[in-house]
C-alpha cells in the first residue's frame, strides 16, 4: 500500500509542474485542428472520387 501511495504522491508532484494552456489557447488550437481535419477530409474525398472514376474508365 505504501508503494501505491508514494506513486500517487509523485504523480501529483509532477502534475503540479505542468504548464497548462489557458482557455483561449485551447480554443484557438482546437479551432485550428478542426479546420485542418475538414480540409484534409475534403482533399481525401476528392482523391477518392477521382480515383474511383479513373478505375471505372480503366476497368470499363
Amino acid at each position: 500500500m505504501q508503494k501505491i501511495t508514494g506513486f500517487f504522491e509523485s504523480v501529483k508532484l509532477e502534475l503540479d509542474k505542468v504548464t497548462w494552456p489557458s482557455q483561449k489557447e485551447t480554443m484557438a488550437t482546437t479551432g485550428i485542428v478542426i479546420i485542418i481535419v475538414v480540409l484534409i477530409s475534403f482533399y481525401l474525398g476528392a482523391c477518392d472520387l477521382v480515383l474511383a472514376k479513373l478505375m471505372r474508365v480503366i476497368l470499363g
